[in-house]
């Protein structure tokens, strides 16, 4: 991963009364965002999620932030604060929870209640937990916390107040400043202009939207247009979107009952949260509208809609098997709607783009946000943060939550309204706050933690290249039978190929260079196999490239016998 300060080295132990920021992943991609605080000797960790991973990440199923430097330290941890249900702020937390499974964990109730249903799904006992709302202020160890309700594309999103002998630090989560949020509960600007009189000592700030000019568009903007798709569909309307967004399915449970249409949910994800969401209050499902998602098709088509997973384009999910027909229970008609109401996550417009042209093919009407209203963002536009620095007026800004095209961004914002102090981080660039300065002190090793299947961390950045070569690339095994003795070839080679044209003739032409180049090799004293397969393998390499102009992988086995 690519830093602006590649030179850093490793920081000096932190000074007595300073409080030091090591962000462990969320600061140059979207997701996986966690951030480490040290004060005295003990850990407060804000937030523990997953990035998800894009095409060049093949066998990939999850990625982590990298706990390493931590990981000698986990009995300093004092406690896990998690602003907010998201997968990219929640998913990694079970994986972390192994390596200590008593760490006192810190959210909002439909946060918590989340995180349970994923802790239970990993076979973890639930640890000590504690269920804060906006108002609220509790201590672990020597940091105070206070909690501050904000709004985001997720109910019941908080930032926080990190208190400690070192300053006042204000941590935003992901937010956005919708005035007309659908369930009344708004950021609280009041609470930040209060802090902002205080003092704030360092501000970390979502970075998501920082490029976007002006102010994110409200969620209620989505009704008008969402009716308008209902109104004209005279089939089965499909709508996907994140399996936490609850305002997004909230709208869509009230368009589907003022068009006298059914629903069912679609994803096992979707039908655990919004039971949960429903369960505790955030979500409010009209009676007689939910039926079971197989039931639906009992129904006439325009009496059906489907809330469904998929709108990243996820191979294994809902939306991505209908576009190639092999849903267990639903086959689109030519005709249907299918309504995407998410945004594209950096990354991931590729396989969006491969779901759109899928659901096209089969005659779908495709409404997505290129084409419709169906999509507003959960990240404060430049209008909103600039709003923020000025009411805020913090001594110290660090962009954090985004590519570095949106931190740096931010960091102009800041700068803008008069900020001074600027700090640009990445993943494992450590910053201190001492004396009310916060600079750039060194550098810890991070790197990407991939989860594969049941494997966790043990799928290296070479093992992951090998894997983009056998995809890209192709694959070649070449086996020659060498005499021990007079080192002459016996038998082959046999060449074996993956990726290549089916012709077995293919490879005649190379066979001779390779016969060739072992006898040359062994005239000139070469009789190690090891070296012997070297030999094998470059002739191969500069044979497959420039006949093929391709450089797949080669595997040479050269046996005595």
């Amino acid at each position: 991963m690519s830093h602006p300060h590649p030179d850093l080295s490793p920081p000096a132990p932190l000074p007595a009364g300073g409080l030091r920021v090591i962000p462990l992943g969320g600061l140059g991609e979207v997701g996986r965002n966690m951030t480490v605080f040290e004060y005295d000797g003990r850990l407060l960790i804000v937030d523990c999620g997953v990035l998800f991973p894009e095409d060049h990440h093949p066998g990939v199923d999850l990625i982590l932030p990298d706990f390493d430097p931590i990981r000698g330290r986990l009995d300093a941890v004092e406690a896990l604060v998690l602003t907010h249900g998201h997968e990219d702020h929640i998913g990694a937390t079970p994986y972390l929870l192994r390596e200590r499974g008593d760490i006192p964990l810190v959210g909002s109730k439909l946060t918590l209640a989340l995180l349970g249903s994923k802790l239970r799904e990993h076979r973890l006992k639930e640890t000590a937990q504690y269920e804060v709302a906006e108002g609220q202020t509790i201590t672990f160890g020597p940091f105070v916390l206070e909690f501050v309700a904000v709004n985001h594309s997720i109910p019941d999103a908080l930032a926080v107040v990190i208190r400690t002998g070192a300053g006042v630090v204000l941590h935003t989560g992901d937010f956005k400043m919708d005035q007309l949020p659908l369930d009344g509960r708004i950021t609280d600007l009041n609470e930040f202009a209060r802090l902002g009189d205080e003092g704030v000592d360092l501000f970390l700030t979502d970075s998501t939207n920082a490029e976007v000019p002006g102010f994110t568009t409200s969620e209620k903007d989505i009704a008008p247009v969402l009716d308008r798709v209902f109104a004209k569909s005279e089939q089965r309307i499909i709508v996907a979107c994140f399996a936490s967004h609850v305002h997004r399915v909230q709208q869509v449970l009230d368009a589907a009952v003022a068009h006298g249409r059914k629903v069912g949910y679609v994803g096992r994800s979707m039908v655990r949260n919004m039971a949960i969401a429903q369960d505790l209050g955030y979500l409010t499902v009209p009676p007689g509208v939910m039926v079971e998602a197989k039931e639906l098709a009992d129904l006439p088509p325009h009496k059906q809609v489907l809330i469904s997973t998929g709108s990243q384009g996820e191979p294994l999910a809902a939306l991505s098997r209908m576009s190639q027909s092999n849903h267990h229970f639903v086959s689109l008609e030519p005709g249907d709607t299918v309504v995407l109401a998410s945004s594209l996550i950096p990354g991931n417009e590729n396989a969006v783009y491969r779901v759109i042209n899928g659901l096209s093919r089969l005659g779908a009407n495709v409404v997505h946000k290129g084409n419709s209203l169906v999509h507003v963002s959960g990240h404060a536009s430049a209008g909103e943060l600039l709003y923020c620095y000025n009411i805020v007026k913090p001594r110290n800004v660090m962009p954090v939550h985004g590519e570095i095209r949106h931190m740096r961004a931010n960091a102009d914002l800041a700068r803008a309204t008069g900020v001074e102090n600027v700090v640009l981080a990445e993943d494992g660039v450590v910053v201190d706050l001492i004396d009310g300065v916060a600079r750039i002190v060194g550098k810890v090793d991070v790197g990407y933690v991939f989860v594969d299947g049941t494997t966790i961390g043990d799928i290296s950045e070479a093992s992951m290249k090998d894997r983009r070569i056998l995809g890209e690339e192709g694959f070649l095994s070449v086996i020659v039978v060498v005499d021990s003795v007079t080192g002459k070839v016996v038998s082959g080679p046999e060449i074996h190929a993956r990726g290549f044209a089916e012709d077995e003739t293919t490879f005649d032409e190379i066979k001779q260079p390779i016969i060739d180049a072992i006898a040359a090799a062994v005239q000139e004293g070469t009789t190690d196999s090891l070296q012997l397969q070297q030999t094998v393998r470059r002739v191969v390499g500069r044979w497959v490239n420039r006949a093929h102009r391709r450089r797949p992988m080669i595997i040479p086995v050269v046996i005595e016998a």
